[in-house]
């Protein structure tokens, strides 16, 4: 087993390979940008390195930086977990050409799996086929506008080095070709570096399956049951559960077979996800995840196996510990992302800011995994994943009434949050029934009086006598105690106690109270602007495109009339209140 680990990674999904670590007796380092110096991963690993920077581009996709940390820690193995590097063929080439275990499969089935084209000829091999498409990179809309009137309309344009809904568009009808392309094409660069799309016909209500695969390097494979992802908005998941209910048995097993299939046919070893859609008793290959997953844990409560755990084992080398046969799925389990985002009515505005206080649900069945707590900051350049609720029932009933007790209980403020929208969902009749699809929460749930409002903290005034700082030599950062005298007080930044920083209003949509004052909801990055000075525009045109949290937002007018000023230019950075056009 691994003496050192280093995760190349931040948030949850680093709290939670750092404890995975620690009950195996692992030592933990941790990697921080400028703006999580302070951050809970940071907090709970037995080292941490700076890499510098803010943006992820800076910081946690610095190769050369992510490198000389594990240079100067000593680490003898790296893990990704998902997002930034996890699915990277050349960073993982680079750990393992300097004598450092990966932690997640080989290059070449990276390389495979990761651009989503090769991906789909590779499943075709192995006889596992998806749903009707091209595979062939987009260059012009013509191409599609050609697809949809051969095989029907909706189209789905992806990102073919993307995945978990980054980087797809839904194209309706040949008029939106061209715009949704183009809206593909800049997702997809800003979220993986690279543009290229392809192509395929989009289902109209399937349910998103997915199968969890676990391969060792001793030729075993198998798969730990199914998940149903079909609760999503913008293509990004929302609830998750396992297994995925209400599909026959046989169905299940030969999901479960061609994803075995697709693993064995790229070589592939550790932790993987194979992704279907299923409709009509009929699934389709969709995709291979070569990570973790974000809804990992369902799948852990429901088989009781520690899937990090494992992940570590296969990649020092060790066989797994079961057969397929041995394999039992117990129960139901639902977990629930819950993001920092205000409903609205269905627009689901990002709403980074300081969580001022937060206090999880306990209780039977119920697990809390985050990367934060109270007096931590969701940034606007990063994933706004507060945390995930996972709770399991001897049953799917006992498991969504058990979701909703939590939720109750669950108390976030300083940040709006999906919380409201959660508990629509769990509590409308189509989804206790098991008869919602990946468009559901979008064509079918009625969002409209949902909303969710960031509360304020009250300041604490309680002087503090006792004062924790990091340092940094080296880059290496070390924790140290001063004692100053009451009335100095303590910083606000976590370990030092003090007054809880303040957040007031949630997020808002664009437009000003019917005013010409066309304003932005949140911070985030002015990427295409859709009228110019002189235009007439109707109430509720999109203005401008604004990219917050890696997720692009209309920002609407509010009014009907003429265009009179533009303030900004594609590329600006923008705040949460800034007026970026006006309207007469």
């Amino acid at each position: 087993m691994f003496s050192k680990v280093l995760i190349a990674n931040r948030g949850e999904i680093a709290v939670r390979v750092i404890r995975a670590c620690r009950e195996l007796g692992i030592t933990s380092v941790a990697v921080y940008s400028e703006l999580d110096r302070d951050a809970l991963h940071v907090r709970l690993a037995d080292e941490a390195y700076a890499l510098g920077g803010q943006t992820a581009a800076e910081s946690y996709i610095n190769t050369d930086a992510i490198l000389d940390a594990i240079e100067k820690s000593g680490a003898d193995a790296v893990h990704p977990g998902y997002g930034f590097f996890s699915e990277n063929a050349d960073f993982a080439r680079a750990i393992t050409e300097r004598g450092v275990a990966f932690v997640g499969p080989p290059p070449a089935a990276i390389e495979v799996m990761g651009d989503k084209i090769s991906a789909r000829e590779a499943a075709e091999k192995v006889d596992v086929h998806g749903v009707p498409g091209s595979t062939a990179i987009l260059t012009d809309p013509a191409e599609v506008i050609a697809f949809g009137d051969e095989y029907g309309w909706p189209v789905a344009i992806k990102a073919a080095y993307g995945g978990g809904g980054r980087g797809m568009k839904v194209v309706q009808n040949a008029d939106e070709a061209a715009d949704q392309l183009a809206s593909a094409q800049r997702e997809a660069l800003a979220y993986f570096g690279r543009d290229e799309c392809y192509m395929e016909r989009y289902l109209t209500k399937p349910r998103h399956v997915e199968v969890q695969v676990l391969c060792d390097t001793h030729g075993n494979a198998v798969y730990l049951g199914t998940r149903d992802c079909s609760a999503q908005r913008r293509h990004q998941k929302l609830i998750e559960e396992a297994p995925a209910a209400g599909i026959p048995d046989d169905i299940i097993e030969q999901m479960g077979q061609a994803a075995v299939a697709v693993a064995k046919g790229c070589d592939y070893t550790n932790a993987g996800t194979v992704e279907f859609l299923y409709e009509d008793g009929g699934f389709y290959y969709l995709e291979m995840n070569t990570r973790l997953q974000v809804e990992h844990p369902a799948t852990e409560l429901i088989t009781g196996v520690d899937l990090v755990e494992q992940q570590l084992r296969v990649a020092a080398g060790e066989p797994l510990p079961f057969t397929q046969d041995e394999i039992e799925i117990r129960g139901h389990a639902i977990e629930i992302r819950i993001n920092a985002e205000d409903p609205a009515g269905g627009a689901f505005l990002p709403s980074p800011g300081p969580i001022t206080a937060l206090t999880p649900p306990d209780g039977f069945g119920t697990r809390w995994d985050t990367g934060y707590e109270a007096g931590d900051e969701i940034s606007q350049f990063y994933d706004n994943l507060v945390g995930k609720l996972i709770v399991w029932g001897r049953t799917r009933e006992v498991a969504i009434n058990r979701a909703l007790r939590a939720l109750g209980e669950l108390h976030i403020e300083g940040v709006a949050t999906t919380i409201p929208a959660d508990i629509a969902i769990l509590e409308h009749d189509d989804f206790r029934n098991n008869e919602h699809s990946t468009k559901w929460v979008e064509e079918v749930l009625d969002l409209t009086d949902v909303s969710a409002t960031s509360a304020e903290q009250a300041d604490d005034d309680e002087p503090k006598i006792k004062r924790e700082l990091d340092v940094e030599v080296n880059g290496k950062r070390f924790s140290v105690a001063m004692w100053v005298p009451e009335s100095a007080g303590a910083p606000a930044a976590a370990g030092g106690g003090g007054a809880a920083r303040r957040r007031s209003g949630g997020g808002a949509s664009g437009g000003g109270s019917g005013s010409g004052d066309v304003t932005v909801p949140m911070q985030g990055t002015i990427v295409k602007i859709n009228v110019a000075v002189g235009d007439e525009v109707e109430a509720g045109d999109a203005i401008v495109v604004l990219e917050a949290m890696k997720m692009e937002n209309n920002v609407t007018a509010e009014k009907a009339g003429t265009v009179t000023e533009i303030r900004v230019s594609e590329g600006d950075s923008v705040g949460g209140g800034d007026v970026v056009a006006v309207i007469e």
